[in-house]
């Protein structure tokens, strides 16, 4: 029983650094903007499918990839919030960002099922299929791989959020946007630039779900309530919050899989959104945390 819960933990403690660099993004879209992000999956597997092409055509690495994907999703990005988001009115602008990228997610789902159709598309690279063992844990090279790339990923982006000047004007508009726009921050050239940081993530993301799972074009309905109960427990608008709800969810998920089942596993997702609404709307991790980026 105790080898079965460390594995459980093991593999919670890897999916959550995963679901930590899935769900920044999403943090960063609220934080900045108020904007509820719903097309945030769709796009991930937007990256999943250009790695997928880049890999088929080229026979190159999926990681070799995201110079290319990276790039073009924080242009993608900044076009987004300034052609689309910025035209919302800020009185509606929760309600109203729904509304649009709900629509941005059922048009990338359509494009996604005429280019590629809806069949299964998976990448399978060899190094990727072994496992190493530690002390009878069993840890797939696939999970180390994505957690290793999610925490490089979560490092860069805090190390830009906390060194950088552009960081410094981001937490600004944060914390207070009014405010921040009376010492000078541009914060609409902030808010595109923040829309392209996260759109980057999910570049990352993307290339880190087609090498560990199948997708198809509807595959990002899976993994909208998934993230969404990450933000809400960590605390709206707070990266750290959602890192930290991350890991803890993704520990609870890996315990409940290998001593309930799968079924229960996915429901600790919502059952932690309900209680984090009832007992504590601003998050687990709201309250301060919730300041700090």
């Amino acid at each position: 029983m105790v080898s079965l819960l460390l594995q459980g933990l093991a593999l919670g403690v890897l999916t959550g650094g995963l679901y930590a660099l899935l769900a920044s993004g999403l943090s960063l879209y609220f934080g900045v903007m108020r904007v509820v992000m719903v097309a945030h999956p769709a796009f991930l597997f937007l990256a999943a499918y250009l790695t997928y092409t880049v890999h088929t055509a080229l026979g190159v690495d999926p990681f070799l990839a995201l110079p290319i994907t990276v790039p073009l999703f924080f242009v993608l990005g900044v076009a987004v919030q300034r052609l689309l988001v910025a035209r919302l009115a800020p009185e509606n602008l929760a309600m109203m960002s729904v509304l649009l990228t709900f629509g941005i997610a059922l048009t990338i789902e359509g494009l996604l099922g005429t280019f590629y159709t809806g069949s299964y598309k998976s990448i399978s690279m060899e190094y990727a299929t072994r496992s190493l063992t530690i002390a009878g844990v069993h840890l797939p090279y696939d999970k180390i791989i994505a957690f290793c790339v999610a925490a490089l990923t979560l490092a860069v982006l805090f190390a830009v959020l906390v060194r950088s000047k552009f960081g410094q004007a981001l937490r600004a508009t944060i914390q207070h946007r009014e405010a921040a726009r009376l010492v000078g921050v541009q914060t609409e050239r902030v808010a595109g630039y923040g829309f392209g940081v996260g759109l980057a993530t999910a570049a990352v993301g993307g290339t880190v779900l087609a090498l560990i799972t199948p997708f198809f074009p509807a595959s990002h309905w899976v993994w909208i309530g998934k993230l969404m109960a990450i933000i809400v427990v960590g605390g709206l608008g707070s990266v750290v919050g959602a890192a930290l709800a991350a890991v803890l969810l993704g520990v609870v998920e890996g315990l409940v899989l290998v001593t309930v089942d799968a079924t229960w596993a996915t429901m600790m997702f919502y059952v932690f959104l309900f209680l984090a609404l009832l007992v504590r709307p601003q998050g687990i991790f709201g309250g301060r945390l919730a300041h700090r980026f």
